[in-house]
């Protein structure tokens, strides 16, 4: 059961123990725009959408696409209440940190991460510190662009230095690896970096990009993590922050396979990692 209480623009959620499953409200024009401008937003929904901005992101538009993306932004958003009050959450989706505020790229339209790291932010008082954890094989360089200059916001990228985007924005603490990385040496690095980053920030909260694409069978991903990296990953991310008491939410990411049975597979790795957290954290 969920109960809400609505105050202007800020719903509080009140949740109840028992559920553990929840469905998203499709995010307004309104929510979208604290990141987004209103001319990409019009022409993003209404469909007029030129042919190179189609390419530019990878997807013909259609109403279909609308719906999806802004379902998905409004679960991430429900994600990071959820976790807020639970301390720990996942979305099925979500992850689209290539979009900047006027367009699309790279097969994401809404930047959800940002989106709900600026709802969030901005919906408290004093303004909650968000940390992105950012572990796609891509670098999320449109979350990077957005939160530039903002100190509430520290956006952490580990990523394939020689793949997409081409033009690489600046994160707080980008982390570039070398293609053909495995799990060991991966690991490492996040393990190196995640701790220091709890102490010296102190975030409020923290969103997970959790994507599947460095796994050595990704089509465009070009590292050597296995499912069994992956889930070492995420359960050590997730792990991490519960002990710390730091609420983390997470979204699956980017992964690109044409047997999709085995891409959603790989992208239920993050939440049987989140399950096995629960179950040891007694949340």
């Amino acid at each position: 059961m969920i109960m809400q209480l609505s105050v202007g623009r800020t719903t509080y959620l009140r949740m109840s123990p028992r559920v553990q499953v929840w469905v998203p409200e499709i995010a307004s024009k309104d929510l979208l725009s604290c990141v987004h401008t209103d001319e990409y937003l019009t022409n993003f929904i209404h469909g007029r959408v030129n042919e190179q901005d189609q390419k530019r992101t990878g997807f013909s538009w259609s109403e279909g696409l609308v719906s999806r993306c802004r379902y998905e932004t409004g679960g991430t958003v429900l994600a990071a209440q959820v976790a807020l009050q639970r301390g720990l959450a996942c979305s099925t989706a979500g992850g689209t940190h290539h979009a900047f505020p006027g367009y699309g790229s790279g097969f994401c339209l809404i930047n959800d991460l940002a989106v709900a790291a600026k709802y969030l932010m901005g919906n408290s008082s004093p303004k909650r510190k968000v940390l992105i954890v950012d572990l796609d094989v891509h670098q999320g360089d449109g979350t990077a662009f957005i939160f530039k200059e903002e100190p509430s916001v520290f956006t952490f990228s580990v990523h394939c230095g020689k793949n997409f985007p081409l033009r690489k924005q600046q994160s707080d603490l980008d982390v570039s690896v070398e293609d053909g990385l495995e799990d060991e040496e991966y690991l490492s690095i996040v393990e190196a970096h995640l701790p220091w980053l709890l102490e010296t920030f102190r975030p409020d909260l923290v969103l997970y990009d959790a994507g599947v694409d460095p796994h050595q069978e990704d089509e465009l991903g070009r590292l050597r993590l296995t499912d069994r990296g992956l889930y070492k990953r995420d359960l050590y991310v997730m792990k991490t922050m519960v002990s710390r008491g730091v609420p983390v939410a997470a979204v699956i990411g980017g992964g690109y396979s044409r047997d999709i049975d085995k891409l959603a597979l790989r992208h239920s790795i993050v939440h049987r990692a989140a399950t096995q957290v629960w179950r040891e954290f007694g949340m």
